[in-house]
């Protein structure tokens, strides 16, 4: 790793935010609780001289600090919420709460951002307005958007707009790019099918909601296969599928929870016309009806190619060549992050946070109770948001 001086100097501070990222970790919250988070935010922002806006969002804080004379602004953001998981990790600082857990490193992403956050208003010179999104409510509950539409960017307009999130599967301290789609649109819709429940022995006097589901389930696992273009991507899974309680009685009503995911717009709008036109048809041949109930859409996350090449050219400075990588595969999970993308040009990365060959808790899948952020790259992120700001805000 080549020894920028920004590494040099933040690795000094190491130590005090891998005690703020332990103790983040010990004390999880879900999404939209992250009251003790906000608060420890807040609170440090205060310290160091940002102006900081609680509120957005309901558990969000934005810290904002200017120098110079310069108009242009930028926009980095990190989350904090949570996942509902028990830890197993065993680790001296392992959640303190049963049920939840930092299984994504969130955790991990606002300690970077806090450990930047010091060293630019103390430290660093910069020309511009400075805008620092600590966002609550990532997973699942669309917290970014909440912020949007609670006047995130009205109040503090963004000329870029940039994220990390760490990644198993590559080294840590690696930063990885992809200047196209980084991630993919996420829907969750869940079907119900409404029959005519009666007696299992008489199958003919009821309309079975159950035989229609199956079928259904079958049929639509081959509209990737047969309606998306084979160079591009689209799943459909079916997570659930709950109807009746005893094996005698047909149910009036069966349910199937569905989740969607495409890497364009195009492919994204005929998975979703193509499930309702089958589910509807099928039910009909069964003699149901289907009811359809849009629960959560994320958008693909889609990087800005001229940011992500000017961030992508800062990675280089800090860290050289060797340590980041370009063009990685697009992942088919989602990421709140990409509502911020449709409003404001920007790119989100990744920061490698282990592999086989590193080994350690940070080397399995997030999402996994045994999983913890690598604290070695809190020095590595937070001095990239730094050289990064230094290099927008000039």
């Amino acid at each position: 790793m080549i020894k920028h001086p920004l590494l040099v100097e933040l690795a000094q501070t190491a130590d005090k935010f891998v005690k703020i990222r332990h103790d983040i970790h010990q004390h999880p919250e879900l999404g939209y609780e992250e009251f003790r988070t906000s608060d420890l935010v807040a609170k440090n922002l205060e310290a160091w001289g940002y102006t900081v806006t609680r509120g957005l969002g309901g558990t969000g804080v934005v810290g904002q600090i200017k120098k110079g004379n310069g108009n242009r602004t930028l926009g980095l953001r990190a989350d904090m919420d949570a996942l509902p998981l028990s830890e197993v990790t065993g680790l001296p600082y392992a959640s303190k709460h049963d049920g939840k857990m930092h299984a994504c490193g969130h955790d991990g992403h606002t300690t970077m951002l806090l450990a930047a956050a010091e060293y630019l208003a103390l430290k660093a010179d910069f020309n511009g307005t400075l805008n620092l999104i600590f966002q609550p409510a990532e997973e699942g509950l669309a917290g970014a958007k909440r912020m949007i539409d609670e006047g995130l960017f009205d109040k503090f307009p963004c000329d870029a707009i940039f994220g990390i999130h760490n990644m198993p599967g590559y080294k840590p301290g690696q930063l990885c790019f992809n200047e196209q789609a980084l991630m993919a649109s996420g829907d969750r819709i869940d079907v119900t099918l409404h029959g005519n429940g009666g007696h299992g022995a008489m199958p003919h006097l009821a309309c079975d909601p159950v035989v229609a589901g199956a079928s259904i389930i079958m049929g639509l696992q081959t509209i990737v296969s047969r309606n998306i273009d084979p160079l591009k991507t689209g799943v459909i899974t079916v997570g659930a599928f709950n109807s009746g309680h005893t094996d005698n009685v047909i149910p009036d009503t069966a349910v199937l929870k569905l989740n969607i995911r495409s890497l364009d717009p195009d492919s994204h709008a005929t998975l979703i016309s193509r499930i309702q036109e089958m589910v509807n048809h099928q039910a009909a041949a069964y003699g149901v009806t289907a009811s359809f109930d849009f629960v959560t859409h994320y958008p693909v996350l889609m990087n800005d190619a001229q940011q992500t090449q000017f961030a992508y050219k800062v990675a280089q400075e800090l860290i050289g060549e060797e340590n980041t990588l370009t063009d990685i595969k697009p992942l088919t999970t989602s990421e709140d992050f990409a509502f911020l993308l449709e409003e404001v040009p920007g790119c989100y990365l990744f920061i490698g946070n282990g592999n086989e060959a590193t080994g350690g808790h940070g080397a399995c899948s997030i999402h996994n109770p045994n999983y913890d952020f690598d604290d070695s790259n809190i020095p590595i992120g937070a001095a990239y948001w730094v050289l990064l700001t230094q290099r927008f805000l000039v």
